[in-house]
């Protein structure tokens, strides 16, 4: 059983979306509270970031419902995290990949990878792990090709090397310049789509 708290009443306005059923239906199976400091709790249902403490946050839950529809997760999905933080959206993928799937979440800041492994391991999803990224390397190219990646940080251009990971037919969904990305690959093809900003509330 899981020992997460309740997400708690909001304190501020909340977004209202319309994710797809399955997103909005492994949202619903991870509470947000369980991934943030106990001081901020109380903010879980106000649709902002939040402060998990080195400068890092737990994302807008506006934007990792976009993100996550992009991606198009679906069981038995292999599935890498990049900046995996509070744990909050490995855990989340688990619930989407299932128990035939498997999550690999990276994170670059010691201090913050414990606490998001700790958050993830209450969320008994033993097919989902939390490990620190490698200092120099982009991804996890040593565990390739994935069928979705996941790039919850803004980068200022499109991640080649992180591409080069994809199995075909594979999707990477990353914020790119401030627009939301998602790139599929295909049998020597690629296709992108554009969906607007990342940060705003929609």
């Amino acid at each position: 059983m899981s020992t997460w708290p309740s997400s708690g009443a909001a304190s501020g306005p909340v977004c209202v979306g319309s994710p797809h059923p399955r997103v909005r239906r492994a949202m619903d199976a991870t509470p947000r509270a369980g991934f943030l400091l106990l001081a901020d709790r109380q903010w879980a249902g106000v649709d902002m970031p939040l402060s998990i403490g080195s400068g890092q946050t737990n994302s807008q839950p506006w934007t990792v419902r976009e993100m996550l529809r992009l991606l198009g997760v679906l069981p038995g999905h292999t599935v890498l995290d990049v900046g995996s933080g509070s744990g909050w959206t490995t855990a989340i993928l688990a619930e989407l990949v299932g128990p035939t799937g498997s999550v690999l979440g990276l994170e670059r800041i010691p201090q913050v990878m414990e606490f998001g492994r700790a958050n993830l391991e209450r969320s008994e999803r033993p097919w989902a792990a939390i490990r620190l990224a490698s200092r120099g390397i982009v991804g996890a190219p040593e565990e390739a090709p994935f069928d979705r990646i996941l790039v919850s940080a803004e980068a200022d251009r499109f991640p080649d090397a992180l591409a080069d990971q994809l199995a075909d037919g594979g999707v990477l969904v990353i914020p790119v310049a401030g627009t939301m990305t998602a790139h599929t690959v295909g049998v020597g093809s690629w296709r992108s789509v554009r969906t607007g900003s990342s940060v705003s509330c929609r």
